[in-house]
């Protein structure tokens, strides 16, 4: 799979662990900066991560930012993209299995780098179901994209 991953200046330190995990993993990785740990802002980085994945160079992206939740909102504003905030296993995977999100976000100030590995190995492994309620239910997010 194509990963593309961003992080803002508190996500930094915790997106090189990442990287290797998901190369370990088997992954493609894209890293979509930040480069280093001065400041930078959140929703320059979503719209290089999202970009990625709307113009089918990645399958699916991860963001780093403090808390996770400004990069899922940032990354929520863009059509076709479904971001979570994910800080335990069952949600990494659920996100997709039930709601086909297509970005994870983490809070490098809520988790450390052993939870990181296990969210994302868990977000990576996870499928989108056949069940037709959930499919007709992420249908119906896409129709509300429409709406904006």
């Amino acid at each position: 799979m194509r990963i593309v991953i961003g992080s803002d200046h508190a996500g930094f330190p915790l997106k090189a662990t990442i990287i290797d995990h998901i190369v370990s993993l088997g992954h493609e990785v894209h890293d979509a900066g930040s480069c280093d740990p001065s400041p930078v802002d959140f929703p320059d980085i979503a719209k290089t991560v999202t970009s990625s994945i709307i113009d089918g160079k990645a399958d699916r992206g991860l963001m780093v930012c403090g808390t996770g939740v400004g990069a899922s909102i940032a990354a929520n504003k863009v059509k076709g993209i479904r971001a979570a905030v994910c800080h335990d296993v069952h949600s990494a995977h659920q996100s997709v299995e039930h709601d086909d999100v297509n970005v994870m976000c983490i809070g490098a100030q809520i988790v450390g780098a052993w939870l990181a590995k296990d969210l994302v190995a868990a977000y990576l492994a996870a499928e989108f179901s056949t069940d037709e309620d959930l499919r007709r239910r992420v249908r119906k997010l896409a129709e509300m994209d429409e709406q904006r």
